[in-house]
């Protein structure tokens, strides 16, 4: 149809236009922060996990560890570790840990051979602990036990109480 001089509206006759296509410029942008966001959080996970193999606080480092065993109460690594690892958390009953923390300060377990001056395992119970009065509680029935140590994170799957006796 062709143009008319004072109608509402002017238009050419003929196939309808194409639609426009859709920009894809809002959806890229959303992908590249989420992207950010996951890298950035990805490093700074990583970032504070190194930082708990240093020494860090347990404020600033994440889940702590409680024990009765003289020295310091440190934080352990939340990333995995390999089976054939140092750390307390795979230790087994019979095995020993030693302490490698300073005196009077947080204690670091780790898995040692059994000589003087470390501490075997006498029991160990994994799952959720809600502290000192738990570990005392379960290892009050532990024939022998001379000290205790806890681990309790945020997720409780990862919790476990050692009572343990000083060779």
């Amino acid at each position: 149809m062709p143009y008319q001089s004072g109608s509402p509206t002017a238009y050419l006759a003929g196939p309808t236009p194409p639609r426009p296509r859709r920009r894809r410029g809002a959806l890229r942008t959303v992908l590249a922060v989420l992207a950010a966001v996951v890298l950035g959080g990805t490093a700074v996970l990583w970032y504070r996990a190194g930082a708990m193999d240093e020494g860090a606080s347990p404020a600033e480092a994440g889940p702590t560890t409680n024990a009765t065993v003289p020295g310091p109460v440190g934080a352990l690594p939340t990333a995995p570790a390999p089976a054939s690892s140092a750390d307390p958390r795979f230790v087994k009953v019979g095995e020993c840990v030693r302490n490698t923390g300073p005196v009077g300060g947080k204690p670091k377990l780790l898995i040692a051979d059994c000589t003087p001056q470390t501490y075997e395992v006498l029991r160990r119970f994994d799952g959720q602990t809600s502290g000192e009065k738990d570990a005392e509680t379960k290892c009050g029935a532990v024939a022998g036990y001379t000290d205790w140590f806890f681990f309790d994170s945020e997720l409780d799957s990862l919790d476990f109480v050692l009572c343990l006796r000083k060779r």
